[in-house]
Order: structure tokens, then sequence, then C-alpha cells
């Protein structure tokens, strides 16, 4: 099957679930998609087993879609420098105190508690290497999932920017654990000082190569009134800089975070230049929300790559309980922490805990596991929480936000 004919099947199975989901499932689309595609996916797999046939098509279709350099390098530098565009940059800045600390500790206190949950619920079947490297790669929130939901939804303000925040920033934090933890595995063992050199070197410098770039871009908009060559620039800034940084082995998803921002910041500051920011921003939210509606019909037909047997979907049922309950402890333990320091400081237990979406992020890093290492146990886990936060996660915020707010009201 030719590349074009798979996103031309990719797109019209995007097009018909989408339409499905809003039209009789009443679902959002994404979520909706999602669900139809795995449906799709499970029923093609029971299929297989009376008509063979089905099973090659299916094998042959996963065969060509490499799902990790599609994420990575393909839809990534996109969806997270467009999240990062169209964030409310004041919002952002009050809130940066708690950003900071869910994107940071947060992450930190998942990567280990995960891992320790993980070893106890398997009865230590699971190696204690292999539960650190799953707990890596889950840790950080996913940017694509959570800033679908947050403009789908109608989360408060403050809480939009703590969610988008943490996810847009947390992501530099989990791939070093992530490779850190593959490198002590093949008998590497870098000291806390070597980890804590490529943090900050490759954050760094990821934060000087995005504003940089960002300037650059913005100077270079300055000169020109198009729409269209404004779009061009963008784009340029969103796949040039990813690009860049990756050679330059900095962290290519910070970059693409700091470049959206700064490039808003100028943006902003420029009002009087005539940057058309009513077009430029139209561009970028139909961008965002196309991919990931394709994105989340590829999450659904990964079902058809993965071994999903009792003693994995076990696996995957005990790391959605980890998962959760870690991120309980660890959101109210932090804002604890900020209201410490910020008495008047606002925020929401509950739908930050069940607003910390795991996505297509973790898939594609869990695809990166050897095969010696788990792959096989970590990719089905991975999955099951992927499908449990998008679907479930994200597909009852609606009703716990409505809850919220009757709850609120009643008491008022």
């Amino acid at each position: 099957m030719s590349t074009l004919a798979i996103l031309s099947l990719l797109f019209l199975t995007a097009a018909i679930f989408g339409l499905v989901s809003s039209r009789w499932l009443k679902l959002p689309i994404t979520i909706g998609t999602m669900l139809l595609t795995v449906i799709t996916s499970l029923a093609l797999m029971i299929a297989s087993h009376r008509v063979p046939g089905i099973q090659k098509w299916a094998a042959d279709l996963m065969q060509h879609i490499d799902f990790g350099p599609l994420i990575l390098n393909g839809m990534l530098p996109l969806l997270l420098f467009a999240g990062a565009f169209l964030l409310d940059l004041d919002q952002l800045a009050k809130e940066k105190l708690t950003v900071s600390l869910l994107a940071v500790v947060g992450t930190a206190i998942c990567f280990f508690a995960v891992a320790a949950l993980m070893h106890l619920f398997t009865g230590g079947r699971l190696p204690w290497m292999e539960c650190f490297i799953f707990g890596a790669l889950i840790s950080p929130t996913d940017p694509i999932a959570v800033l679908e939901m947050l403009r789908r939804v109608g989360v408060p303000p403050r809480l939009q920017a703590q969610l988008a925040g943490e996810s847009l920033f947390n992501d530099g934090l989990g791939a070093v654990l992530f490779i850190t933890m593959l490198e002590i595995a093949h008998g590497h063992a870098p000291t806390p000082w070597n980890v804590a050199g490529l943090l900050v070197a490759e954050a760094g410098g990821a934060i000087v190569l995005g504003i940089a770039l960002a300037w650059l871009t913005s100077r270079l908009m300055r000169m020109h009134t198009s729409y269209v060559i404004e779009i061009l620039f963008t784009v340029s800034l969103a796949l040039g800089g990813y690009v860049l940084a990756d050679l330059l082995d900095l962290s290519a998803p910070l970059e693409a975070v700091v470049a959206g921002i700064a490039l808003r910041c100028f943006h902003r500051r420029r009002l009087e230049d005539g940057i058309l920011h009513e077009q430029v921003d139209t561009f970028w939210s139909v961008i965002d929300e196309i991919q990931n509606c394709v994105l989340f019909v590829v999450l659904g037909l990964e079902a058809m790559a993965i071994v999903l047997d009792a003693a994995t979907l076990r696996t995957g049922f005990g790391a959605i309980v980890a998962v959760n309950m870690v991120r309980l402890g660890a959101v109210a333990l932090l804002l604890s922490v900020v209201r410490a320091f910020q008495p008047e400081h606002r925020s929401s237990i509950l739908v930050l805990t069940w607003g910390g979406l795991r996505g297509g992020l973790s898939i594609a890093l869990a695809l990166s596991v050897p095969v010696e290492l788990g792959r096989s146990w970590m990719l089905a886990a991975t999955y099951v929480v992927v499908v449990f936060s998008i679907v479930l996660q994200g597909g009852s915020m609606d009703w716990i936000l409505s809850s919220r707010q009757k709850a609120k009201s009643a008491v008022a």
C-alpha cells in the first residue's frame, strides 16, 4: 500500500468516524473517532481468525505506519508549536509557580512512585529496571491529548493554564529520565551530576535556540503584511527549529514550545506593525484540530499491532490504577505547597488529577524500548492507559466540570 493510499484512508476514516461521533453518538469528535477506530481494530482482529486475508491487510497497513517517527518527527513539532502559540500568556504568567512544580517535581514524583507501584502490583514479577523505564515514559502528561481536551471543554482559564503549561513543559524532563533509564539498563550508569548536566544542557540550549529563532522569524514577518507569507514563516519556525534542535542534541519538543510562546510574545509587543493575528491563529487552530483527528485514528489502529492477552490487560489495568493514584497524591501535595506561598491561589485537585491525560507521546516512547527490556508489556500497558485516559478521562471532563459547578451553586 502506497503512502498516498494510507494517508487517504486515514483522512477518510477520520472524516467518517468524526461524522458518526458528532451526529449519532453525540461524542466529541476526537474521542469518538478514537473509540470507533479501537472497536473497528478489535473487530478486524477477531475476524482475522476466520478470514486470514484481513490479518495480512492489517499487518501490511501497520508495517507502513511507523508510529514512533510519525509522532516524534512528524506531528509533534506542529502540535507543540500550535499549542504553545495559542496559549493565554497572561494566565500562564499568573500560574508559573504551579506549572513549574507540576512539570518538574510532579513528573519526578510520578516517575519514582509509578515504578514502585508497578513492581508492587505485579508481585515483583517485573524487574525494577523495566518498571523505572515504564515510569519514565508514562510520567509526562501528553500535550497533544491535554490541549485537545482543554479546547473542547469549558475549563476555567486558570486551570487551563495549569494543565496546558504542565503538559507542554514536562516532556523535556520525561525524555531525559527515559534516556537515562535506557542507558543504565545497557550498563552505562551516569552519575546524578551527569543527568543534571544533560537536563540543563538540553533544556537551556533549547530555550535559547527557541527564543533566538522566534525573534528572527518575527523580524522577517514584520517586513510584509501578507498573512500567507507570515503563515509560511511560522511553519518554517515550527518545523525547522525542531529539526535544528534535534541535530544539536537539544530538547526538540521544548524548543518548539519555547519558540511558539516567544513568537506570540514578540507579536503582542508589535501590534502596530500589522502582524495579522487572526489569520495566523485560525491557520494553527485548523492544523491542530485536523492533526488531532488523524492522530487519534492512528492511535486506535495501534490496537492491531499490540498483544492484548489476559496478562498484559491485567498489567494495563494495574498501570491505570498506579498512574492515577500517584497523580492524585502528587497534585494534592504540590497544590498544598503552592497555597503555602500563595494563600489566595485557586485550583482544583480533582480537575488537575483527572485532566492529566496520557497520549501518543507515551506510546511512541514505548515503541522505542528494546524488546529485551520489556517492550511487549510496556507497549500494551501504555496503550491501555492511553485509551482509558483519552476516552474515559477526557470524555468525562465535561460531566466533572458541570457537576463541580452545580455543587458550587448549591453551596452558594
